[in-house]
């Protein structure tokens, strides 16, 4: 695929801003303090540049604002669904809708429709809610992600494959009628934001297909994952972002989503099958737990924002300018000798804090603690993905010890200017340079789910 070299900007213009605060060391300090060394447990109104998370976080486009004026809050029937609905169908193809508040309510749906009590779930590396609703539902996930995910070094094109042998090998281990389904993420947020490969899905289906098994599809950055498999997949070049989409998900049975990534809004998701049986089942989980099936967890004017915010984010000036302020940090951090997870993904950078606190033991947190140690220099949050976002093992109590232990500088969409990635990426360098003075964390408060959201900690 021929390479412009030429230099390019955001494809949007600024029409509105909203001031930050500038704090200083000494404010940082009491604000971290207070948090309990967790930076989700920080205020806001203290960070100067907010890369904690891009779910919910993006701008929306002036053509979403404008949808949110059409809202139409009727109780049953709401018009915004219908057109959500024609935008799902025609962007990705799925049958069904059922609009849910966020991505972990369409988890929990589908979990409790397909998984039983000892049940495994295969899937390309854990996500922290998804894997959660899988155990709270009776199952056991399974990681049959190929090996190179889990090495932060590699540079293989496509770390989200799924190991085929050992998919298979779980299929005759276990018996097919006790794998719930096949859980494929695209792309893999824990191993870096990297992608899955349409040759890869293509096997996956076929074997599953062979077996009976169900695909259930994490499109959460599906429009990421086809922007990457249009650049390093053979056969792709010259297809469209929006048709990839498409032919990704159709090779699923159904998906999860969170709209708060790909799809540009602030609150927002939904499940979608192909299945009617499963349809009408979801349907009526969704009246317990979330809302009448016309809006779930929803109004009606962030229906609008989302069936908007779908088809803006499978158009290629978007996602080829999303995808380059991400590959322009990790480029300028890569120069500066800041190890990082290899291949660039797509969302964010994340440095290997294995590799940047070799002093520190997993047992004294040490994602945790450069996280804590990034937002004290500069004001920049990040957020850890290592053993704190593993928890505990539920038989053993002890903590999970994954091989990646990462800090995620995760980038809103539509939101910073490249000086802004500038100035994290020199917040990073000054880190680094200090990083034998950084000491380890431990627990004070940790709860019993999703520990790495509400956990307190103090320094040793």
């Amino acid at each position: 695929m021929k390479r412009d070299k030429r230099s390019w900007a955001e494809p949007y213009k600024i029409k509105m801003i909203e001031p930050v605060k500038m704090t200083t060391p000494a404010e940082r300090k009491k604000a971290l303090h207070e948090a309990g060394y967790n930076t989700f447990l920080l205020r806001s109104e203290d960070v100067y540049i907010d890369l904690l998370t891009d779910s919910g976080t993006s701008a929306m486009s002036d053509r979403q604002w404008a949808g949110l004026m059409l809202g139409d809050e009727s109780y049953a029937g709401s018009a915004n669904f219908y057109h959500l609905e024609e935008a799902v169908r025609d962007c990705y193809g799925y049958s069904f809708l059922v609009p849910t508040h966020q991505g972990r309510a369409a988890e929990h749906i589908i979990s409790q429709i397909l998984i039983k009590k000892g049940d495994f779930v295969p899937g390309n590396m854990y996500f922290t809610t998804t894997k959660l609703h899988q155990e709270l539902a009776g199952g056991t996930f399974v990681d049959v992600i190929i090996d190179e995910a889990h090495d932060p070094e590699s540079d293989h094109p496509f770390k989200a494959n799924i190991d085929l042998d050992k998919l298979e090998q779980l299929i005759n281990e276990k018996g097919a009628g006790r794998i719930a389904y096949v859980s494929v993420a695209t792309t893999v947020n824990m191993a870096g934001g990297q992608p899955l490969s349409m040759e890869n899905l293509k096997a996956v289906r076929q074997l599953t297909a062979k077996h009976g098994i169900k695909i259930i599809h994490d499109m959460t950055r599906v429009a990421e994952n086809a922007y990457l498999i249009k650049e390093r997949e053979p056969g792709y070049e010259d297809k469209s972002v929006a048709d990839i989409v498409k032919e990704i998900c159709s090779l699923t049975d159904g998906a999860t989503m969170s709209a708060k990534k790909d799809a540009l809004v602030n609150i927002g998701g939904f499940l979608a099958v192909n299945d009617e049986e499963i349809y009408n089942k979801a349907c009526n989980l969704l009246v317990i737990f979330e809302g009448l099936h016309t809006y779930g967890g929803m109004a009606g004017r962030d229906m609008e924002a989302l069936a908007i915010g779908i088809r803006e984010s499978i158009e290629y000036d978007h996602i080829r300018a999303r995808v380059g302020q991400v590959r322009y940090l990790g480029k300028k951090l890569m120069g500066m000798g800041i190890p990082i997870v290899k291949p660039i993904g797509t969302h964010g950078i994340f440095l290997n804090a294995r590799e940047i606190l070799p002093h520190l033991r997993q047992e004294l947190l040490p994602a945790q603690s450069l996280a804590a140690a990034l937002y004290l220099d500069s004001g920049v949050r990040a957020m850890e993905r290592g053993v704190v976002s593993s928890g505990r093992n539920p038989e053993t109590g002890d903590h999970n010890y994954p091989a990646l232990e990462l800090v995620r500088l995760t980038i809103p969409r539509r939101v910073y200017t490249q000086a802004h990635m500038d100035v994290v990426a020199e917040s990073v360098e000054a880190v680094c340079a200090e990083a034998g003075s950084i000491t380890g964390l431990r627990f004070i408060y940790e709860p019993e789910y999703l520990r790495f959201f509400q956990s307190r900690f103090e320094v040793i």
